[in-house]
């Protein structure tokens, strides 16, 4: 699902090279998820001093906090080589039994959106992820026959921001399962700091800090943050990124204090004060805001109920006090969520 906003958690065209230059290489350069990054490196140097392949590895969180990035680490500090695919590319059972036969020992084969996979194609990864073989039909009809092939032991490493749509048999097939959540303000200073550095562009540190509060929590979204503030610093500040010149450039783009944008905005006063506050329906949102349901809940809404904006509840979406406030609008007369609507 495509979003082209500046503050997207998603990947555009314009990242694609730049996320390169600045992805961490190896688990001690890797920022943020403490927790996440301790185990792995616990399960990595077990499985290196035993000389095996390591656990499969299913990694599950919102877009733009690294899931990518970290599959790349695992397989350097293995010191293998990595295949990387998606889960929409892989159309037909043969082409994942291609790749999985095309696996040197160890070796990591990573699939993005594992949550997409065609049913057909999950079913090859069963036996797979498990013996370490391919069950496959040879022929069709009465002539048809079984054939196992076996695999060298490899490490599949798997990424999804839908974790609940994975089926049971394929998620219990991981070993090592983790959650990558939002970054802390602190851990996004640090990676505009680090990236400011890699581009070589001088920022001052309450430079970095007013880039990192409007980052929604993303290190995708601070880093495409920062290459704009830094065309802005160019034009219009000699280069240097102050607290002044990224406030500046961040008001020109119209994100504010919170990361919101016109969409988000847009979003919060419709349920507001369309819609009385809420509780309102997903669909009468999405529908008023000339928007997809599920981009409203894929997209948008993710951010916005980690920090309180809106709340779900069993009859639909509520804005918070949080929301009337940053706004200056006062809450309705007895209370948010009293008048149901839908």
């Amino acid at each position: 699902m495509s979003d082209p906003r500046l503050v997207s958690s998603r990947p555009i065209d314009d990242d694609l090279g730049f996320d390169q230059s600045l992805r961490p290489r190896r688990l001690d350069e890797y920022v943020g998820q403490p927790q996440v990054i301790a185990n792995l490196r616990v399960a990595i140097e077990a499985a290196r001093s035993r000389g095996e392949a390591l656990d499969h590895v299913l990694l599950f969180g919102p877009p733009g906090v690294g899931k990518t990035s970290l599959a790349h680490v695992i397989a350097a500090e293995l010191e293998t080589p990595i295949k990387a695919t998606a889960g929409p590319i892989i159309e037909r059972a043969g082409d994942l039994a291609a790749l999985l036969t095309a696996l040197e020992s160890r070796e990591v084969l990573f699939i993005d959106e594992i949550h997409r996979l065609d049913a057909k194609v999950e079913e090859i990864l069963y036996p797979a992820l498990e013996d370490a073989s391919l069950d496959l039909m040879i022929g069709t009809g009465p002539g048809a026959r079984s054939m196992k092939i076996p695999l060298k032991p490899f490490t599949l490493v798997a990424a999804t921001t839908r974790a609940g749509l994975l089926t049971a048999p394929l998620r219990g097939r991981f070993g090592i399962v983790h959650r990558l959540d939002f970054y802390s303000q602190a851990d996004l200073e640090f990676i505009v700091t680090r990236s400011a550095r890699i581009l070589g562009v001088p920022l001052e540190g309450e430079g970095a800090r007013e880039i990192a509060s409007r980052s929604r929590g993303t290190p995708r979204i601070a880093n495409r943050l920062l290459r704009r503030v830094r065309d802005f610093a160019q034009v219009r500040a000699a280069g240097v990124i102050t607290v002044e010149v990224a406030r500046n450039a961040l008001a020109l783009l119209e994100v504010d204090v919170h990361g919101f944008d016109e969409v988000d905005r847009k979003l919060l006063l419709t349920i507001i004060d369309k819609f009385g506050g809420g509780p309102v329906g997903v669909n009468a949102v999405a529908a008023a805001i000339s928007e997809e349901p599920d981009a409203l809940e894929d997209i948008y809404e993710p951010y916005l109920l980690q920090i309180g904006f809106i709340d779900r509840t069993p009859r639909g979406r509520v804005a918070t006090p949080r929301a009337y406030e940053h706004f200056g609008r006062a809450l309705p007369p007895g209370g948010i969520g009293q008048k149901k609507l839908f």
